[in-house]
């Protein structure tokens, strides 16, 4: 998958300079795909990357849990029904690759100490898209919304725990999503750079069949964080 983002990355670059001085900010610009925004509904495709964290609210404030993020990546279809103008509904499922780190104090072991969480969502966000007035090819615009997600990687039918190293969490989980992006409009296709947080709603976590675990029974609440940044083509 990296070999696959540089190279869109490198295809983009050059579409870029070919095309940023002469259509998008010169003092009078090519006006690309003048039409494209009329329409009343039209697809794309995303490709990105995401940042997955998670909010802890403990019982007892002082026994936390180190979480680190790592870098995932993102794919997934766009859908976009013009409201509006200014405004448009938008449906972009996805599959999104992520994972987490914990680590918890007071164990002399990684086996014990240190938990993998890798997880493979299906995303299904519906966003409101509020876009200013077009300038030349270049419109910037904000998103918000609510999203429900699959964890296809969530443990949760496992009997196992975290007394035989099993993390579980819920298979589903929903969330509020805000963000902003710009679209850039070329001679044969419109670009979108953005980015975007998601906030979950409802605690995420199974905890284990002991009340007192040490990986579970202080976590009060477990709720989803994270960065997105996606690069749309239409």
């Amino acid at each position: 998958m990296r070999k696959v983002f540089f190279l869109v990355f490198l295809s983009l670059s050059s579409q870029l300079n070919a095309q940023f001085g002469k259509s998008l900010f010169s003092k009078d610009p090519i006006v690309n795909l003048e039409n494209f925004d009329r329409q009343r509904v039209h697809w794309g495709y995303f490709l990105g990357f995401n940042s997955y964290d998670f909010k802890m609210d403990y019982k007892d404030p002082d026994k936390s849990i180190d979480v680190l993020g790592q870098t995932g990546f993102n794919v997934g279809l766009v859908g976009n029904l013009r409201l509006h103008e200014y405004i448009d509904l938008r449906f972009e499922p996805g599959l999104y690759y992520a994972g987490r780190t914990l680590t918890y104090s007071g164990f002399s072991n990684d086996r014990d100490g240190i938990r993998e969480v890798k997880a493979t969502y299906i995303h299904f966000p519906l966003l409101l898209k509020f876009s200013s007035l077009r300038t030349g090819n270049v419109r910037p615009y904000l998103v918000g919304g609510v999203s429900t997600t699959l964890n296809l990687s969530s443990n949760s039918k496992s009997k196992d725990d975290n007394s035989e190293q099993k993390f579980r969490v819920k298979p589903w989980s929903q969330n509020y999503e805000l963000g902003f992006g710009i679209d850039l409009y070329f001679e044969y296709f419109k670009f979108s750079p953005s980015i975007r947080g998601v906030f979950g709603f409802n605690d995420e976590l199974i905890r284990d069949d002991d009340p007192n675990s040490p990986w579970t029974g202080n976590i009060q609440s477990m709720k989803t964080r994270a960065v997105l940044i996606n690069f749309t083509f239409h």
